[in-house]
């Protein structure tokens, strides 16, 4: 389930079954012009494997808006928001929170993370559309979901 009117409206109806979040969080920063394109990458890549995970699993995982972030500010200060978000999130109650990021800077503070960090290794293609990316993509996605059915 998405977060639109329809999919809220089901989730409030059937939120028994539904015991996971996806929270996918994505790097922002306008200020660093060099890194803005990678950094466009990430969220086109972050935003297709929610997308494709949340249909995988359909009826069971709740897909929450992306967090946004700077990418270059105060991790510790993303750290606490995020954590602010997990704690939100949790109150509804959902067992299972994970958090999708290509990341690799949040590996350093998984442990402080209220939920379960799925970190993706960096993607080098600049087409998401692209048929080799997608198979890429399409054989994580695979992978992650059979990690996250791992919690259940």
């Amino acid at each position: 389930m998405q977060w639109t009117k329809n999919d809220m409206q089901l989730y409030v109806g059937s939120k028994e079954y539904i015991d996971t979040a996806l929270i996918p969080i994505i790097p922002f920063q306008v200020s660093q012009e060099s890194t803005i394109g990678k950094s466009t990458l990430k969220r086109e890549v972050v935003s297709i494997f929610a997308t494709e995970i949340e249909q995988e699993l359909t009826g069971r995982i709740l897909l929450i808006p992306n967090y946004y972030y700077l990418e270059f500010g105060d991790k510790s200060e993303e750290l606490k928001r995020l954590n602010q978000w997990i704690e939100e999130i949790k109150k509804q109650p959902f067992k299972h929170v994970f958090i999708l990021t290509l990341d690799a800077n949040w590996k350093k503070v998984e442990s402080d993370l209220e939920g379960n960090l799925l970190w993706l290794p960096g993607f080098t293609s600049e087409n998401t559309a692209s048929t080799k990316m997608q198979q890429l993509i399409r054989g994580q996605v695979t992978d992650v979901v059979e990690l996250i059915r791992s919690y259940w």
